[in-house]
Order: C-alpha cells, then sequence, then structure tokens
C-alpha cells in the first residue's frame, strides 16, 4: 500500500443512490433510458442538480463507447470521465477512481452510472462458442460463463468436500433476503432440494446456482467528504479499495478454489484500517452460489475451504450471524448483466439504515465485493458511516 492511497481515506462520500426500474421493463425501454431513470432519482435521493455532475464513470456491454453515449443522452459535459471495462467489478473500482479524481481536483460530483435491458430485448452475456473463449477450451463446447464457475464449484467440492447443500444455502438465504426486499424479481419459497432438484446447467450447477436474467440499472453520486456533509442525506464514506486481476480466461486461473479476492481484500482492509471481524454487512457479487462461498474465503471471513460450512445452517440468512447479500443478491434481487453498482446501493442503504425490513441492527461498517469475467477481475471496497472515520 503506498502513502497515496492511504490518503485517500475517507476523503470522498457516496451522497446519492437509485436503482433505475427493474426485473422486465418492457418493449421501448433502452438501457439509456434506465441510466436516465437512475440517475434523475440518485440527484433527489442526494438533494443535487444535473448541473453539479461533473465527473462521468461508466460501463456497458449493450451500447458502444458507454461514457460518451451516456453523457450525450443525459446531456451533461464531464471535464472528467472514466470507462474502465473489467465486467461487472468495473463500478467498485469506478468508486475508488472518482475518489482519486475528486482528491486531485479533476471533479467535483462524480456520477457512476449503469442500465440494461437485456431480458425485454432477449439478449444476455451467454457464449458456447470460440469467440469469448480461448481455442483450446472452444472444442469442449463450455457454456460461458456457467461452465466456468461450475467447474470452480467442482473443484472446491472435490479438493475441500463441499456439498451441494452448503451451495444451495447460499441460493436459500439470498431468497430469504429477497422476500424481505419488496422490489426484489424472485420471492417465491426456495428450498435447498428445490435449489439442487431445479434444471441442470452445467454440473454442478443447477438453474438455481445460477444469478438472474433482469432489465435494470443504477446510479451512485460521489463527491468530497467536506461537501457530502452539507447535503441532504448522511454520507457514506469511501475509506478504502483494492482491485486485482490474475486471468481472463478460466483455464489460465492459477488455482480454481482461489481468486484475487485474496489480494484485493488485502489491499482494502489495510487502507480502510478494518479487518474482516469488524464488518457488519457484506455485499458480494454472487453470480453464482459458488462466487459467494469463495469470496468470503478469500475475503477473509473464514478460512480456506471453510466457506461450505461457514454458509450452512442459515449463517449468512437474516438472522444470521454474518449479513449477506441483504437485497436478495444477483441470485435472487436483481441481475441485468453487470451486478456490481446494484451491490453499492444496498450497502450504501444499510449504513443510512434505509433498508425496511430487512434492516440489519449494526450497520455502520459495509464491505462490497465485486467480481469480472470468470472469476477474473476482482474489486473490493469498504464504505461506512460518521463513526468509522
Amino acid at each position: 500500500m503506498s502513502r497515496s492511497e492511504q490518503e485517500l481515506r475517507g476523503t470522498a462520500a457516496i451522497v446519492g443512490v437509485a436503482e433505475s426500474a427493474l426485473g422486465v421493463v418492457g418493449a421501448g425501454v433502452t438501457s439509456l433510458d434506465l441510466i436516465g431513470q437512475a440517475t434523475v432519482r440518485a440527484l433527489a435521493d442526494a438533494g443535487l442538480e444535473k448541473s453539479d455532475i461533473d465527473g462521468l464513470f461508466c460501463h456497458s456491454a449493450f451500447f458502444p463507447l458507454p461514457v460518451t453515449t451516456a453523457a450525450e443522452y443525459l446531456g451533461i459535459r464531464p471535464r472528467f470521465s472514466d470507462g474502465t471495462a473489467m465486467g461487472g467489478s468495473s463500478f467498485v473500482t469506478h468508486l475508488w477512481h472518482a475518489t482519486a479524481a475528486i482528491e486531485a481536483g479533476l471533479c467535483e460530483v462524480a456520477l457512476v452510472v449503469y442500465g440494461s435491458t437485456q431480458r425485454s430485448q432477449g439478449g444476455g452475456l451467454v457464449s458456447s462458442g470460440a469467440p469469448l473463449t480461448r481455442s483450446w477450451e472452444a472444442p469442449y463446447r463450455p457454456r460461458m460463463p456457467s461452465s466456468a464457475y461450475a467447474m470452480a464449484a467442482a473443484r472446491h467440492m472435490y479438493e475441500f468436500g463441499t456439498t451441494r447443500e452448503q451451495l444451495a444455502e447460499v441460493a436459500v438465504a439470498a431468497r430469504q433476503w429477497a422476500q424481505l426486499n419488496p422490489i426484489a424479481f424472485e420471492q417465491g419459497d426456495l428450498s435447498i432440494e428445490d435449489v439442487i432438484n431445479a434444471r441442470m446447467v452445467s454440473t454442478p450447477l443447477t438453474v438455481r446456482d445460477c444469478c438472474l436474467l433482469t432489465d435494470g440499472g443504477g446510479a451512485v453520486i460521489v463527491t468530497s467528504a467536506e461537501r457530502a456533509k452539507t447535503l441532504k442525506k448522511p454520507p457514506v464514506f469511501i475509506l478504502g479499495a483494492g482491485d486485482a486481476t490474475w486471468h481472463m480466461n478460466i483455464s489460465q486461473m492459477p488455482d480454481l478454489t482461489t481468486t484475487a479476492a485474496v489480494e484485493s481484500g488485502r489491499r482494502a482492509f489495510e487502507i480502510a484500517g478494518y479487518s474482516p471481524r469488524d464488518v457488519d454487512v457484506v455485499q458480494v457479487y454472487d453470480a453464482f452460489t459458488i462466487n459467494t462461498i469463495l469470496f468470503l474465503e478469500d475475503l477473509g471471513f473464514c478460512e480456506k475451504g471453510e466457506g461450505g460450512s461457514f454458509v450452512a445452517d442459515g449463517n449468512i440468512a437474516p438472522g444470521g450471524g454474518l449479513p449477506v447479500n441483504t437485497n436478495g443478491g444477483g441470485l435472487s434481487y436483481c441481475h441485468p448483466g453487470m451486478y456490481g453498482l446494484l451491490m453499492i446501493i444496498e450497502a450504501v442503504r444499510q449504513i443510512r439504515g434505509e433498508t425496511g425490513d430487512r434492516q440489519i441492527s449494526d450497520h455502520q461498517l459495509a464491505l462490497v465485493h465485486g467480481n469480472g469475467g470468470t472469476l477474473s477481475s476482482q474489486v473490493t471496497a469498504v464504505l461506512g458511516g460518521e463513526s468509522t472515520l
């Protein structure tokens, strides 16, 4: 950790958050329309005007040149912009980039935004052919990204004795949180047996081990800590972050049971000055049930190989020892192609105490962890309320 990184701690804060319409938005609504909805709502949440925005951070797999396209649609002219593209983790790293840009005087009010209508438009990010795989993977006809995550799950089961029931516990816990979230896409009862007996997608993962396919978007507004304290809502401070990338293709992953979250989490905690035992609520990118188990291990909430037993018996569900993915996660709440921005929104609302029936009692320190590609890009951020500075 460099001195300059440490000096960024707490210098910026999140002051506005909002989702767009979620789930199925229907024909005629575009990804940019959802970006517009979320931006207007986040500005209202912050008590700011569109004219205040002078920094824009955006990534999309659904339209070209995301920053310039979004800026044109929104009618803003940012003096600083960032289109860093690392898949679903991009928006978590945008938080840290925005922090650095604000501290450097490159912008004062940064908008981080995303929107996708992949469900209504019948699209998605699934490929079974060569374009998204290395040549030596393509002959086996993997269904990407599901097959990549299935390999990690199978290896974890083989190496550590993790069971199908333990993987299913992740999906059941997410559903129980979703049942407390009125805007979650899936709210019906879900049992371990339901997960295991659901349609197989890529062994050992069934459809209930896989994230949703929905429309949706969100916006997050970041400004300096000094300005944040004058605005409408209690600021949520960005205490530290770290990102790490060890591979792109799953065939190049050094160890299928250990992700670069080991590195990103360590760096984020060092800057923030906290450890996993201090965290009140956790939001991790649960594109698949194995993700939650891997990330809880790699981020230090349990030892390597113990993730299966850690999530068992409702430990990450409502009323359990560690609240994880309290909005229902990508498995039951919403997953519009890339989920990272929506985790930030939930973490902010938990810290503010705005989440209704799913609100946890201790809510000053939150961890957000984004994942991109096939366990490729890992980005961790630690967020906190006033008492954590």
